[in-house]
């Protein structure tokens, strides 16, 4: 049974994916309990493992593809973290999706697409070695290369041209980073401490140069600056592909990507003796402070998003790279705190769009008091973010600042510190216009509440569900099934490095 659980896994958006492929389009019901059935039986299948990764217990599938390949999925609690967290906001956005894409054209080749994205998405997370990881991680980018173009315009396709050209170009350098390794070690297994421990340190050069193939190739997708030039033009896909790209898969994927590389390719010990570690804090570095100063200048509300998340993924890097256990706690714990905020923050920006075709921040005049749920979850998301206090961006920024100081890289609690006004500079603002501005009509046409009209409730369910998590996560932080608490466990248990 341990073994078939992780197929079982994957199997539960698969399968319905490929399903809804062959409905006719006005199949409206049976797409919609496929949707969420498979959404719902992933949970259940993940709280049965979570529950297990808590006992000790090993979930294991290996398939031998070539004679010295193989397929391995491995639900260690690492891979459980983002695991939980995928599956968690798929089922939140494929409610949004629903209500979103109502009487739409094309919503069997979405849905489909989508499901085939999160099914990548869960490859991604419980790859066992770096052959699985990549296979999965070119799926998730022929998954949602349909999604991104999913309008068709013009616009839509050359953003769709914009993104294979780099993630296919990163898949590349990923390969090849792979094969070299393989060639030096025969083995490209994720293990506790690094594959490479031990190594001679006579091919130092090489796995320099790898480690540099191996984070490029991961970072197009981690939208690490120069690799992020797709982020911002994805942004002509519809909401839920955006709060998808941005929340749960590709940018997600990235950055996990990132985790596995250091922490189980090459190992934080080993790669600190080869001095690969501040190089990539001061890339992390560069990419949030630069992230946060292109969100200031973008009146589109979901380009202004966008360069946030080019941003705040970085974190996730960054805690990574400061060689502590409290900045990994940092970086790990924002990997879902990242995701439940910016969820909502894109779902809210769907609300204005759809509802009252408000897309810039210039038009978002008097919004609050016309949409007061949606601008308060919008609220909430933009205040977690900077790192108010009861918010997760308050639980992560914490340790990673803290963990700055403990690995005696105080700069680097500057950047977090800079970032964190600049996220100020990029969202008050926007609250300011929201509930404080009068809307942009002449008095003699303004009306009570200028038209008070919220979103439909399939759009504003999942709004306001995850809007709550970004509270409940932080006053929850220390109770045991919090994601602080499970990256907590993933330091002592996988890196060795808290004691209780």
């Amino acid at each position: 049974m341990n073994e078939t659980l992780p197929l079982l896994v994957l199997g539960s958006s698969f399968v319905p994916g490929l399903i809804i492929f062959f409905l006719h389009e006005n199949h409206r019901s049976l797409r919609t309990a496929l949707n969420l059935l498979g959404a719902i039986v992933k949970l259940a299948l993940i709280g049965y493992m979570l529950w297990g990764v808590l006992q000790g217990e090993e979930y294991i599938f290996r398939y031998k593809v070539l004679p010295s390949i193989d397929l391995v999925l491995y639900a260690d609690s690492l891979a459980m973290l983002f695991v939980t967290l995928s599956a968690a906001l798929w089922l939140l956005t494929t409610l949004y999706a629903i209500g979103y894409l109502e009487g739409s054209p094309n919503r069997n080749r979405f849905f489909g697409f989508f499901s085939l994205c999160v099914t990548a998405t869960i490859g991604i997370a419980m790859s066992g070695n770096l052959f699985t990881f990549f296979f999965f991680y070119e799926l998730l980018t022929l998954s949602t290369y349909p999604l991104v173009v999913h309008r068709g315009s013009d616009q839509a396709l050359h953003a769709g041209n914009v993104y294979l050209t780099y993630t296919l170009t990163g898949g590349a350098v990923l390969l090849t980073g792979i094969v070299w390794l393989y060639g030096i070690t025969g083995n490209v297994e994720f293990r506790q401490g690094g594959i490479l421990y031990g190594l001679d340190f006579y091919y130092g050069v090489q796995l320099r140069i790898i480690f540099l193939l191996l984070i490029i190739g991961v970072g197009v997708k981690a939208a690490i600056v120069p690799l992020h030039g797709w982020l911002p033009k994805a942004m002509v896909a519809p909401a839920p592909v955006s709060a998808l790209l941005h929340a749960v898969a590709v940018v997600k994927a990235g950055a996990f990507g990132v985790v596995r590389i250091v922490y189980e390719v090459y190992g934080i010990e080993f790669s600190s003796s080869l001095n690969l570690l501040a190089p990539l804090a001061i890339a992390a570095s560069i990419t949030i402070i630069w992230g946060s100063l292109r969100a200031i200048w973008q009146d589109d509300l979901k380009r202004r998003l966008a360069y946030s998340t080019i941003s705040q993924v970085s974190y996730i890097v960054l805690g990574v790279a400061l060689l502590g256990p409290v900045a990994t706690i940092g970086g790990l714990v924002h990997l879902v705190h990242q995701g439940i905020m910016k969820i909502t923050l894109f779902f809210c920006a769907g609300n204005f769009a759809e509802t009252l075709g408000v897309h810039k921040i210039s038009e978002m005049n008097g919004i609050g008091w016309r949409m007061p749920l949606s601008m308060a979850a919008f609220t909430l998301g933009a205040l977690g973010m900077i790192g108010v206090p009861m918010t997760a961006g308050h639980i992560s920024k914490k340790y990673l600042t803290e963990g700055a100081d403990l690995a005696g890289m105080e700069w680097a609690h500057w950047v977090l510190t800079a970032s964190g006004v600049l996220n100020a500079v990029y969202f008050l603002p926007i609250l300011y216009r929201a509930w404080i501005k009068r809307p942009n009509v002449p008095p003699d046409e303004r009306k009570p509440a200028q038209e008070r009209k919220e979103a439909g409730w399939l759009l504003l369910a999942p709004t306001l569900f995850s809007a709550a998590a970004i509270v409940a996560v932080a006053l929850g932080a220390n109770s045991d099934w919090s994601p602080l608490y499970w990256s907590k466990l993933i330091a002592r248990r996988q890196y060795l490095y808290l004691e209780d």
